[in-house]
C-alpha cells in the first residue's frame, strides 16, 4: 500500500524558511517522480515543484522559482522541499505525490498525502 507522509509545516514570518519532508514507503520509490503541490483555503491545488526518479531533473511553479528547492533522498525514500523567503501567499496545505513528471505538473499523481500546514504571517 503506497503512503506518503508529510511533515516539517508550520507558522513562519514573511521572509523565513521550512523545510518539508515527505515519507514515502509501499512502492519502489526510486523509479518514480516526486512532487509537491498546494493548496490554499477556498483555491484550486497547485503544482509547486516535481524532481525526478533519479533526481537529476526538476521543475518549478513559476511562483515558487529560485525561492523553493525539491530534493530526494532514495536510500531513505523521502522527498523534501526547502522553502526560503516565504511569502504569506505562501500559506497553504502542501502536499507530496508520486507519478510521472509531466503528469505530476498537471496534477496527476499515482498517490496523494494528507498534507502539511504552511502558515506565512506578515
Amino acid at each position: 500500500q503506497v503512503r506518503l507522509v508529510e511533515s516539517g509545516g508550520g507558522l513562519v514570518q514573511a521572509g523565513g524558511s521550512l523545510r518539508l519532508s515527505c515519507a514515502a514507503s509501499g512502492f519502489t520509490f526510486n523509479t518514480y517522480a516526486m512532487g509537491w503541490f498546494r493548496q490554499a483555503p477556498g483555491k484550486e491545488r497547485e503544482f509547486v515543484a516535481t524532481i525526478s526518479w533519479s533526481g537529476g531533473s526538476t521543475e518549478y511553479a513559476d511562483s515558487v522559482k529560485g525561492r523553493f528547492t525539491i530534493e530526494r533522498d532514495n536510500r531513505k525514500k523521502m522527498v523534501y522541499l526547502q522553502m526560503n523567503s516565504l511569502k504569506p501567499e505562501d500559506t497553504a496545505v502542501y502536499s507530496c505525490a508520486t507519478g510521472t513528471m509531466n503528469l505530476l505538473i498537471s496534477l496527476v499523481a499515482h498517490a496523494w498525502g494528507q498534507g502539511t500546514q504552511v502558515t506565512v504571517s506578515s
